[in-house]
């Protein structure tokens, strides 16, 4: 029988394929492994403290073998996130990644002080979208559908709970992102002076989808 692939929730046992998923999608969609150093300071800071602090909203997809080629990983909560991430998680991981001494002075170095930086996610325009989220998956796997399944499993997720919106953070260079998340019914909220980056937001409930 041929194995099927199918959204399930996050496992213990699925740590080291969210690392690698993280890595190999983090140069703005592309393997971060060729322009860093050590490229496990992205899931440092992207992936792992919301499969430490929040496991139960972070969803798989799995190839049907038992293996995660992608995931979406959130908060119902910003603001308590940040101070968990601040008090919790990043105890665990200063030894490996300690914070600059002075400004940023290498790639590696710029995703660390972001690390060390959680309060840079209270972003005020975003208020009104109090659940955040990031959502990656395996080049081979995009485009078929699946990514469009593991944001109904988080929006189904947060919207239980209660939450009536959520939000995220983008590279704005990365255009088939932006494309995949204007189909999903994403717009984007305006925030001064953002930088590299753009703020989208979209209500919880699936029936805006």
């Amino acid at each position: 029988m041929t194995p099927t692939p199918g959204i399930r929730a996050y496992g213990p046992q699925d740590r080291a394929a969210l690392d690698d998923i993280c890595v190999r999608t983090a140069h703005a969609g592309q393997d971060a492994r060729p322009y860093y150093r050590d490229p496990g300071v992205f899931p440092a800071a992207f992936a792992q403290p919301y499969a430490h602090l929040e496991p139960d909203l972070v969803f798989v997809l799995d190839d049907g073998e038992g293996r995660a080629v992608g995931y979406v990983v959130g908060t119902a909560d910003t603001a308590r996130f940040v101070a968990d991430y601040r008090a919790q998680w990043i105890p665990l991981v200063s030894d490996r990644y300690p914070r600059p001494a002075g400004p940023p002075r290498t790639p590696d170095e710029e995703i660390v002080a972001l690390l060390h930086d959680p309060e840079r996610m209270l972003v005020p325009e975003v208020a009104a979208y109090p659940a955040h989220l990031h959502i990656d998956l395996l080049p081979e796997w995009q485009g078929r559908g699946y990514g469009r399944a593991l944001m109904g499993s988080l929006l189904g997720a947060l919207h239980e709970k209660g939450v009536p919106a959520v939000h995220l953070c983008m590279l704005s260079a990365n255009t088939p992102a932006r494309a995949f998340y204007d189909r999903l019914g994403f717009h984007e909220i305006a925030v001064p002076d953002p930088g590299p980056v753009t703020y989208l937001g979209r209500p919880t409930a699936v029936e805006s989808w």
